[in-house]
């Protein structure tokens, strides 16, 4: 017998704790809901977020007239408005398109032509020379690009976990390790089943569920769609790769995709990626060496003075693409939502995505915004980045900003902890990564994992054996070889 949820039914279930459902809970938040989200996995960004080029696009590929092109520019001019209330990194480091041969000029200023349909700003075609003026490591077989100088790159997660955090701090309650496996009308609404026997209740869901958005959709609508898993594979390379591009470099984008492009990291880095080959299995982010070394030779057709030692990690994600190749974000049923097949750009996109679908639930359920919304959030005081006046103050008031556990990084012991005990607290090892950048660096938790391994254990009260590397299996120890 289902174990029926005891707390009031609520105003509205959000399924899916990646950015999009992370934005539209915070949107939602703004109004007098009663709110909450279901996650399968254990943790914010497990999914799509988790594995994305971090761009924020300036618009220019989209067709014009569709949903991605609203979306695209609407949500990236919010990004930038979000960064600071919500402190999570923002850099406007604008982006070339490049062009190799001279007689694909035409479709370069066709390019052009979409961006400006479309309202992109600042767009310009540059020769050769004067790419290379501006990123010197450029191919000399660069005859001309597109400059797009509203472009800007962030930490997918970062922003992510900022959104999740506020939209908490205004009253969403987040569930995590809760897949929904039914979802069927009632007389009040919608009741949700998810694994293990729980089930909700709400008068409107909303369906962000990312690669299983499709599913979700297919439980309730009459319009039944298909998702297509695409897959792309990335090499990241180590920081002190990280000034070979001060833009992100793209290539003229083909029906696949924006191609393998070559871009700076919020934090430093260098990103190379991805490719996109659709797949049929929804959990297989698995990497094989033939994509990528497809992905380090087109990068190297773009920068040809990367080197392979560089490479400290290799990564894959799936988007989910439908044949309609266009974002579904629409009341699909009465008062239920859609924000399904948000694939690129879906990053740049979600901020507009959650306002637009906030409004239109909001109307549904005649709610009234909040006189005491909380519009600002404040993160984890970054030791690496901070001035010798802010540390010596972070250190004053937490001693153990003085302990640094993860010395590529120059991650402290106060952080670590601060991610467990905050809004929205790190579950596991990946988890801490993501809200900290412990484990990030060269060595790859090499060194540190087994100091953050006894801090979470301490943390939570659990043995060693107990903690995981991302959830579910993952269990880093499983017992002892020896007795000491």
């Amino acid at each position: 017998m289902s174990n029926i949820y005891k707390a009031t039914m609520k105003d509205v279930i959000i399924i899916g704790a990646g950015v999009t459902g992370c934005t539209i809970a915070r949107e939602l938040s703004r109004y007098n809901l009663d709110i909450l989200l279901l996650e399968k996995a254990n943790d914010l960004s497990c999914g799509i977020t988790k594995a994305n080029s971090g761009i924020v696009h300036a618009g220019f590929d989209c067709k014009p007239g569709s949903v991605k092109a609203k979306m695209n520019l609407a949500g990236a001019k919010i990004i930038k408005r979000l960064s600071k209330p919500l402190g999570f990194r923002y850099k406007n480091n604008g982006a070339f398109v490049l062009c190799f041969n001279i007689d694909d000029m035409p479709a370069l200023y066709a390019l052009r032509e979409k961006g400006e349909k479309n309202g992109v700003e600042g767009l310009q075609i540059l020769d050769g020379d004067e790419i290379r003026k501006r990123e010197p490591f450029v191919s000399a077989k660069v005859v001309a690009g597109l400059w797009a100088p509203t472009s800007a790159i962030i930490s997918p997660w970062d922003m992510a976990w900022a959104l999740a955090e506020n939209a908490a701090d205004n009253g969403v309650k987040f569930l995590f390790e809760r897949e929904v496996r039914n979802i069927e009308r009632s007389c009040y609404g919608f009741s949700v089943s998810v694994k293990g026997g729980e089930t909700f209740t709400a008068k409107a869901v909303v369906n962000a569920a990312g690669i299983h958005a499709d599913e979700i959709n297919n439980f309730i609508c009459k319009r039944k769609y298909r998702i297509i898993p695409r897959k792309g594979e990335y090499i990241l390379l180590d920081k002190n790769a990280g000034g070979t591009a001060a833009a992100t470099l793209f290539r003229l984008p083909s029906a696949m995709g924006k191609g393998v492009l070559v871009t700076p990291t919020v934090d430093g880095n260098l990103l190379l990626g991805p490719t996109a080959n659709d797949v049929w299995d929804r959990e297989d982010v698995s990497t094989t060496a033939a994509a990528l070394a497809e992905v380090f030779e087109k990068a190297c057709k773009t920068v040809p003075t990367l080197l392979r030692r560089d490479i400290i990690v290799q990564y894959s994600g799936l988007r989910p693409h439908i044949a309609e190749d266009d974002f579904v974000v629409e009341e699909s049923e009465p008062y239920f939502f859609n924000a399904l097949a948000i694939e690129s750009p879906g990053l740049s996109s979600a901020p507009a995505i959650g306002a637009y679908l906030a409004n239109k639930i909001a109307k549904r359920l005649n709610a009234i915004k909040k006189q005491n919304f909380i519009s600002k959030r404040k993160g984890i005081p970054c030791f690496a980045e901070a001035d010798s006046k802010t540390r010596k103050k972070l250190y004053a008031g937490d001693r153990r900003y003085g302990h640094v556990v993860c010395r590529c990084e120059n991650v402290t012991e106060a952080e670590i902890i601060r991610s467990l005990r905050c809004r929205i607290p790190a579950a596991d090892l990946d988890g801490v990564k993501r809200r900290t950048r412990a484990q990030a660096g060269r060595c790859q938790s090499g060194f540190c994992a087994p100091l953050i391994m006894e801090l979470i254990a301490a943390e939570r009260n659990i043995p060693l054996t107990a903690v995981t590397k991302a959830g579910g299996g993952s269990n880093v120890l499983v017992g002892k070889n020896k007795e000491l």
